[in-house]
């Protein structure tokens, strides 16, 4: 790959997918470096919980955008497209080839498609759907926000305060739904041959995946993990711990579930995850479609695709 060619590749699919391990396959095959679009991957000290790939099995491949943020800072997409373009430049110039993986959709669409233009923010808006979130639940406000954007309010969830707040502060200011903004941008990759790879894999046998996962989640010490953070001061309150290995392991500490109700709970929030982003990835423009198991096929593809 010479200096002057722009290539980007992109790798994206439900959590537990096989992200991570093809990655790191493609990143050996075609002098790569990897660039994580994980919205939790980013937080340091949140490791178990969000499924890090530890510094002794990246294989020495680089990777960006891990361990980057202190735990009360709000990352935002807009932050997350400033540091991946940062990162796709420094792997560009150096002739290397730039692979962005994860599963934040909203990250994803952010950089290949341009960040919602900013609206003119209302602090009394804001501060009204804060008490309504104190009066009526977080729930309530979820539901509001479906009725007006279904779209967004599948792609964040019903757990997403900060962004349920933010959508319905720009419906009531602007009179359109969030998603309405997102099509008047611009992509911040234009100009570069971006190669979209996704990952699928039966229902069934995903499902089977996240709750491995799960089991080995708890198997590797979250519970002990979640100690250590909040002996260390870590608010609770705090983005990371709205991950979804850390909900329902607060729960437990605190004595509201059990912790068999903590790893079922865990592996439910995950499948209905994992739903989302599905949902989410089909409306992806451009995908070319796999199996993890596919490695040839995928490598076939972007070999024949590359500048």
């Amino acid at each position: 790959m010479s200096s002057k060619t722009k290539n980007l590749v992109v790798l994206l699919g439900p959590t537990a997918v096989g992200k991570s391990a093809t990655a790191l396959r493609l990143a050996h095959k075609f002098d790569g470096e990897i660039i994580n679009c994980d919205s939790m991957q980013v937080y340091r000290g949140f490791d178990i919980g969000t499924d890090k790939l530890p510094e002794k099995r990246r294989e020495g491949i680089p990777h960006h955008l891990i361990d980057i943020v202190e735990s009360h800072i709000q990352f935002t997409a807009a932050e997350f497209v400033k540091h991946a373009l940062e990162a796709i430049s420094s792997i560009s110039v150096r002739s290397r080839l730039p692979i962005i993986t994860g599963g934040t959709g909203l990250y994803l669409k952010s950089l290949l498609e341009g960040l919602f233009p900013e609206t003119r923010k209302d602090p009394s808006a804001r501060l009204r759907l804060e008490r309504e979130v104190e009066q009526k639940g977080l729930e309530h406000l979820w539901e509001r926000l479906m009725a007006v954007d279904p779209d967004y309010g599948c792609i964040i969830g019903k757990n997403d305060r900060v962004r349920i707040i933010r959508a319905l502060e720009v419906y009531e200011s602007t009179n359109r739904p969030i998603t309405a903004h997102f099509r008047r941008t611009r992509s911040f990759v234009k100009d570069f041959n971006i190669l979209k790879i996704g990952l699928k894999l039966e229902k069934e046998k995903l499902y089977r995946r996240i709750e491995s996962r799960v089991d080995k989640m708890f198997e590797q010490g979250i519970i002990d993990e979640v100690k250590v953070l909040i002996d260390a001061g870590v608010d609770e309150s705090s983005p990371p711990f709205r991950a979804l290995g850390y909900k329902h392991v607060l729960s437990f500490l605190k004595g509201k579930v059990t912790l068999e109700e903590a790893v079922t709970l865990t592996k439910r929030d995950t499948r209905h995850y994992a739903k989302r982003q599905m949902t989410w990835f089909r409306k992806t423009k451009g995908v070319a479609w796999f199996s993890a198991q596919e490695a040839q096929a995928i490598e076939a593809y972007i070999k024949d695709r590359l500048n």
